[in-house]
């Protein structure tokens, strides 16, 4: 897998999807599950690879990076 996810997008990623995930802990009920979206945009942030760049072809890596 070739990186595809930029410095600042990864940054992005990894705080939006711990964010995401406290809500897994802080909600009460049923809907609090929908926090474990929070796993996908951690693991992109992680990977510093996202399956939907690459369809779309995008890169946020920068230039001399695809």
């Amino acid at each position: 897998m070739k990186e595809n996810v930029g410095n600042t997008d990864r940054i992005i990623r990894i705080i939006a999807g711990i964010l995401i995930l406290s809500s897994v802990v802080l909600i009460d009920g049923n809907a609090r599950w929908f926090g474990l979206i929070g796993i996908v945009p951690l693991a992109t942030g992680l990977m510093r690879w996202c399956p939907a760049y690459r369809l779309l072809g995008m890169n946020t890596c920068g230039p001399g990076s695809r």
